[in-house]
This record gives structure tokens, C-alpha cells and sequence, in this order.
């Protein structure tokens, strides 16, 4: 018997790390009166992943369709120009 155990390889268990989320300095987690978490991010960061995520078709997008966002009145603005300009001309 301990010479068939011998000739086993047994496999290493994968090392898993538990994701805790952004640190401190990262984001700041600001709880409103409806006791909702926000965190404020920098545009640069979650544009790519944004990005990645509609060009890749994820599901879980749609789940947050509705969602209402805040941004800056000049990015409001800047992305309304860029809506009105890409229309392909008739």
C-alpha cells in the first residue's frame, strides 16, 4: 500500500486570496440618507472595465441599466456634442 501511495502525485491546492475591495485611498464609501453606499472613483478608472464589459456583452450590465448616475455638468455637456457629431450624415 505505501508503495502505490508513493507513486501518487497529489496535486497542490490553489492559493485563493479574498478580494476585500478598493483601499482607503482609493475610494471613499459616502452613506446617504436612503443609507445607500456610494464611492467616488476617478472616470479613468472604470472606463476601461466599462469598455471591456459592453464590448464583451456582459449580462451582468443590464442588471444596472437603470441605474442613475452623477457626473459633471462639462462631461454632460461634452458628451452631448459627442452624441449630436457621431450621427452619421444623411
Amino acid at each position: 500500500m505505501a508503495s502505490v501511495r508513493k507513486g501518487l502525485k497529489t496535486a497542490k491546492s490553489p492559493h485563493l486570496r479574498v478580494y476585500c475591495g478598493p483601499s482607503e485611498e482609493d475610494a471613499s464609501v459616502d452613506v446617504l440618507p436612503s443609507k445607500q453606499a456610494t464611492v467616488t472613483v476617478p472616470l479613468g478608472e472604470i472606463l476601461p472595465l466599462l469598455a471591456d464589459a459592453v464590448r464583451s456583452d456582459r449580462t451582468w450590465l443590464r442588471d444596472f441599466a437603470q441605474d442613475e448616475i452623477t457626473i459633471s455638468m462639462d462631461l454632460y455637456e461634452v458628451i452631448l456634442a459627442y452624441q449630436f457629431y457621431r450621427r452619421p450624415s444623411a
